[in-house]
């Protein structure tokens, strides 16, 4: 074989090889290219993803602490509701025994006698003793037209309940029944 075409053959290897070169340097950049678009597009997406994870714990530790400070101020409003029912209750518990004092005052002072200045019909008249005989009568004071006086409440009758009989003593035709003639209503 001629030289010239031995060289010719080397130059054209060396051209193949060359063009293969610069094609593989070509496809190697832009494989770096896509490599560093798609990192860059990662990289962005890293930001984009910490951003939000930063602004959810954010909102999360802004929660939590929200719910802390709610769960306080309701655990202080209970507590103060509790502190004022206990205090109602004891100036109730005050104002009761103060009530019955002055009940028992007032009922040491007039018996009988119920709030509104008249006398209180609803309490139970008291109990005689029947194995004596009541002052100034027979010895059964039950039986009718015997009606035993009380010496504490002047005027009233042992059994004010009976027809014709006075319940109010104070009170000039008022009898215990209203259906009596000139009887007081009941309530």
């Amino acid at each position: 074989m001629d030289t010239w075409v031995i060289v010719l053959i080397v130059v054209a290897v060396v051209v193949v090889l060359a063009l293969l070169a610069l094609v593989m340097s070509k496809r190697s950049q832009t494989a770096q290219v896509k490599k560093r678009e798609q990192a860059r597009e990662h990289l962005q997406e890293a930001q984009v993803l910490s951003a939000r994870a930063d602004k959810d714990q954010a909102l999360a530790a802004e929660q939590a602490a929200r719910a802390r400070r709610e769960r306080a101020e309701a655990e202080e409003r209970q507590a103060v509701a509790e502190r004022e029912a206990r205090e109602r209750a004891a100036r109730a518990g005050e104002q009761q025994s103060e009530a019955e004092r002055l009940r028992l005052q007032a009922e040491k002072l007039a018996p009988g006698v119920s709030a509104d200045g008249q006398r209180d019909t609803t309490q139970q008249i008291p109990a005689t003793d029947y194995s004596q005989p009541a002052h100034g009568t027979s010895q059964y004071p039950e039986q009718p037209g015997q009606a035993a006086q009380y010496p504490e409440q002047p005027g009233r009758t042992a059994y004010p309940e009976q027809p014709g009989q006075t319940a109010y003593p104070d009170q000039p035709g008022q009898t215990a029944y209203p259906d009596q003639p000139g009887g007081a209503t009941r309530r």
